[in-house]
């Protein structure tokens, strides 16, 4: 059998793969969080949150709905370089993420069954 036959089949069989999985996942809620950044938001996201009264005062000085916590979450990026991955009992994470033109960044404590979210600032 040569070489393009082989792909052939392959390809054939990869397409109709793709289609039953297409068919048998369509209108479920899967995610495919695999990469460290999606898990460590969707980890956040699942959990209790709580907001220290220093974040809910920054969103009140800058008349930002707190409801763009939920936005940040979902489209935004953690900054690995700027969190404390180690910290125990609960790690800290920078979540960043642009809402309303302003560039937000979030500073969570995830804990176990918790994720507080300790402080708020604007990014230049």
């Amino acid at each position: 059998m040569k070489f393009i036959q082989r792909l052939g089949y392959y390809l054939s069989g990869f397409t109709i793969g793709l289609i039953m999985l297409f068919f048998f996942l369509n209108g479920k809620k899967t995610s495919c969080d695999w990469g460290l950044d999606a898990r460590v938001m969707k980890n956040i996201r699942l959990k209790d949150r709580h907001v220290t009264d220093e974040a809910l005062t920054f969103f009140q000085n800058q008349q930002i709905d707190t409801s763009n916590i939920s936005i940040i979450l979902k489209k935004g990026d953690v900054n690995f370089k700027q969190s404390d991955v180690q910290a125990e009992p609960c790690k800290i994470y920078q979540v960043e993420g642009k809402v309303e033109q302003q560039k937000l960044g979030l500073i969570f404590e995830n804990c176990d069954s918790t994720a507080i979210l300790k402080r708020a600032f604007i990014l230049n």
